[in-house]
């Protein structure tokens, strides 16, 4: 109903600019990325931050100006670096956008132009060749052998045939690519009222849920924030009870509730996924969410694509038979290098005539072209036709003759057939599904002579066939016959040919995957193929690269079961295959229902729901459409599934060195606290001042804590299953390790207060602000690992934390003996022997953890040993 009276002449061009205010510019909401503003509001939603800035006002409404300017100035730190980050990788983003058409051909005016995509509307007319991105949902009108692409759509890897008529057959669709022949047809629907524009609004719709790691922090910040102010109120009240001045207890509630909040953690953890973020972009993966790469170290399973991600993407003949045998083909890809092998003997094509006949057919009855761009070689020409040809140029044949007549292919003939003159007479030269070039055969090829195509033979070929598809290859026949009269009927050309043999075409996994998929694993981590292709294929592919399928189930199965049934068939191990995008959420839905973190990887508009929907998806950078782009958490820039491993290794590094740095800022700021409430209940001056306890926190912890997280991964972090969805940042053996060092710090910090409180209450004060330092400090060693001494992963492993080290003890000197720092923090210089004490009172922080890990370390070897068999 949108077309011109006339299709000849198209759309006016004032029609045109009518239908375009009307109908708007074809453009997808949903690849316009977030506004610089929304991200950078983004850094400031955390409960730690939230906190952080009540903090700072009431201690800029009690007076505490430097208190208050240097907690707003470290939460304006964590959002600059989180707004960097992200801000980066959306820039990152913009770069790989490009799937849809710059520019199309359309008829306006009776002319055919060039216009740019977004001025397309309903109603143009538009011409399509091989080559060509489809602009807009379009119904053919004409088409001569006219092929598309689909798979960003559908998933599927094979092109689909197209032509005029009823249903999706008789449409080209928005995003997808036209691989051979050419059309014309009417634009019926553009921008977001697409199938493309459809999918891309039901991911808008999703909401994204918070990673782990923020479920995580919030929870943790909302805990600190309660305890601090039941806390803080609590002394408050005991203070007052028992005769102190409200002004003196309210500072010193103050100080409590300060030292109850880690305010370096938010920085430091925005600053340690930030470099993660980088560590990630080395491995071939980019972040779009700072928390990403943590959530896939946490991830318990993998949904995956099959094409590009588990395999090349090119397809490639890796079998061929004839009634000569089976020989294999090497080389992947469209480089035509390769050899042939026949039972592990290295074969001349040129030595086995009825091998070089079929490659000859193949290559002449054939569109596509392979071109050397650089240092790659590139196909022209739908992948199945390029595969063949690419296996003629590895044997050297070069196919050749004047095209006298085609033949096309379409999907009712299911074959086609190009008539060449060879030099001693035309020729027919055909190629097709093996069903239907077997019922066009009378003979087939024979070393000494072509002979009669008898049932046995027939049967042979029969068993060849299924060997090959049962192995998840896509099969050809080809066949030939000499023709006296290339005028005759085309069912006359077709018949009575002479069977050559069948063509194994598959789309090979990649090398590195079946190591990758073994490594994920072995770390507990489960991997289900969904992809849009045939069963059979993604069973084979699965099971060459290590996925331990025992069947599969296609999207019309999968309709029919329950949601109890899909979860067992999960627990089973299957493939799924055939699937949609709905069927790709729903599989999503029942795994988070049962508990698991999942990841899901794609590259089309058909799968930017679920990843949306998963907890961490993984879109493809090379291949992978705008719209997935826009719904991922990480793009992996290689598109290959060993990226993924690599990141989810790298996700479990930067978990594990939060998990650290969170302990130890925890147990730092809970061994103040035991400070500061026993030292209340003795009824003692002030402890530490606010601007101590900031310094602790800010200045010497946040830059050890940051140092932590240059930790590299532990030996046996790909060993180990993934964290359960529930577990928390600090754990019970965390909670137990924090309470230890609160004890022992805290009472170690009351000790030296107590014993130099006769030479006045500055001395003792810097003695005690001094001592909790060192403490803080050297139990950082502690926290390197919770299992492993030193001596397993080396004192000089992350020179990172030993420059923090020196820097921090540094600047706590500077500030007990540099007259500007004493006037900030309120400190005095001190003697040789006060040194002295505060390094003895340091010693166990550090000998105690390294005994207990040692002597569990040694137990725990014992215990494999008496274990072995």
């Amino acid at each position: 109903m949108y077309g011109s009276d006339e299709p000849g002449i198209g759309l006016s061009e004032a029609e045109a600019r009518r239908r375009l205010e009307t109908f708007g510019p074809n453009v997808l909401e949903a690849a316009r990325g977030p506004s610089w503003f929304g991200i950078l509001l983004r850094q400031f939603t955390s409960v730690l931050i939230v906190i952080l800035l009540i903090a700072a006002l009431v201690a800029a409404i009690m007076g505490e100006t430097v208190d208050a300017v240097a907690i707003v100035a470290i939460v304006v730190l964590n959002g600059a670096l989180g707004f960097f980050q992200e801000w980066r990788a959306e820039r990152t983003l913009e770069a790989l956008r490009g799937l849809l058409a710059e520019h199309a051909t359309v008829i306006r005016d009776g002319k055919a132009r060039e216009i740019d995509m977004w001025e397309i509307v309903p109603g143009d007319h538009v011409l399509l060749q091989a080559g060509a991105k489809v602009p807009a949902d379009i119904r053919l009108v004409d088409a001569a052998a006219l092929r598309a692409d689909e798979s960003a759509l559908t998933g599927e890897s094979v092109s689909a045939d197209k032509g005029p008529g009823e249903g999706r057959s008789g449409s080209v669709f928005m995003g997808t690519n036209i691989v051979e022949g050419r059309g014309s047809g009417t634009v019926v629907a553009t921008g977001m009222k697409t199938d493309f524009g459809d999918i891309a609004s039901a991911t808008g719709r999703i909401e994204r849920r918070p990673t782990h790691l923020q479920q995580t922090l919030a929870r943790l910040g909302t805990w600190l924030g309660l305890v601090a102010l039941v806390l803080g109120a609590l002394v408050v009240i005991l203070g007052v009870l028992v005769g102190h001045s409200m002004a003196d207890m309210a500072m010193t509630g103050l100080s409590l509730a300060v030292a109850m909040v880690p305010e370096g953690l938010p920085a430091v953890v925005t600053v340690t996924l930030a470099l993660g973020a980088r560590a990630m972009v080395r491995r071939k993966a980019l972040s779009r969410r700072l928390q990403a790469t943590e959530t896939l170290g946490a991830a318990s399973i993998v949904c995956t694509d099959k094409t590009g991600t588990l395999t090349e993407n090119r397809m490639t003949v890796s079998r061929i038979w004839t009634p000569e045998g089976t020989v294999d083909v090497s080389g992947v890809g469209y480089a035509p290098s390769g050899s042939f092998t026949q039972e592990g003997r290295a074969l001349d094509p040129g030595v086995t005539t009825i091998l070089e006949r079929l490659l000859w057919a193949a290559r002449t009855c054939n569109h596509a072209k392979i071109e050397r761009c650089e240092e790659t070689w590139e196909r022209v020409g739908e992948p199945t036709e390029a595969a063949l040809v690419v296996a003629a140029m590895k044997a050297g044949v070069e196919g050749s003759g004047r095209t006298i007549r085609e033949i096309p292919f379409s999907s009712e003939r299911k074959r086609m057939t190009v008539v060449a003159d060879t030099g001693d007479g035309p020729r027919a030269f055909v190629k097709g599904a093996p069903e239907r070039i077997l019922e066009r055969c009378a003979m087939i090829a024979g070393s000494d002579g072509d002979m009669p195509l008898d049932d046995a033979r027939r049967a042979d070929i029969e068993r060849a066939y299924e060997s090959f598809a049962e192995r998840g290859h896509r099969v050809l026949a080809v066949a030939e016959r000499p023709v006296f009269d290339a005028s005759v009927a085309d069912d006359r050309i077709e018949s009575d040919l002479v069977f050559l043999g069948l063509v194994g075409i598959i789309d090979p996994p990649r090398a590195e995957v079946k190591d990758a998929i073994e490594q994920a694993r072995g770390a507990g981590i489960d991997v289900v193929m969904i992809t849009g292709d045939a069963p059979v294929t993604a069973l084979a592919i699965a099971r060459m690269i290590g996925i331990p399928a025992h069947g599969f189930v296609t999207g019309d199965e999968l309709e029919s079961m329950d949601d109890n049934a899909l979860s067992a068939a999960l627990d089973q191990g299957v493939v799924f295959a055939r699937t949609t995008p709905r069927h790709k959420m729903r599989i999503v839905e029942i795994l988070q229902r049962d508990g698991r973190i999942v990841a899901m990887t794609g590259d089309g508009v058909n799968d930017a729901p679920a990843l949306k929907k998963a907890d961490i998806g993984i879109a493809m950078g090379i291949r992978g459409t705008d719209v997935a782009r826009d719904a991922s958490d990480l793009v992996l820039l290689d598109d290959n599934f060993a990226s993924i491993v690599g990141a989810i290794e790298e996700g479990r590094r930067q978990y594990a060195n939060i998990r650290k740095f969170v302990r130890y800022l925890l147990s730092s700021n809970a061994g103040e606290v035991v400070a500061i409430g026993a030292n209340i209940v003795i009824g003692g001056p002030l402890i530490f001042l606010p601007i101590q306890i900031l310094w602790m926190n800010l200045v010497t912890d946040g830059i050890t804590a940051l140092a932590l997280g240059f930790e590299k991964s532990e030996p046996d972090a790909m060993k180990q299953a993934p964290r359960a969805a529930e577990e928390d940042v600090i754990g019970r053996r965390g909670l137990a390790v924090i309470a230890t060092f609160a004890l022992y710090t805290g009472t170690a910090t009351l000790f030296a207060f107590y014993h130099t409180l006769d030479h006045g209450p500055l001395l003792a004060g810097t003695v005690a602000f001094t001592t909790m330092v060192f403490l803080e400090k050297f139990s950082v060693f502690a926290f390197r690992s919770l299992t492993a001494p030193l001596s397993s992963i080396g004192f000089l492993s992350n020179p990172w934390l030993l420059a923090a080290l020196g820097l921090t003890l540094g600047l706590q000197v500077l500030g007990v003996h540099w007259a500007p720092l004493q006037h900030v923090l309120h400190t005095t210089a001190l003697p040789r022997e006060l040194w002295a004490l505060i390094l003895l009172l340091v010693l166990p922080v550090v000998i105690v953890p390294e005994a207990y890990k040692i002597i569990s370390s040694r137990n725990g070897k014992r215990g494999q040993a008496a274990d072995a068999p």
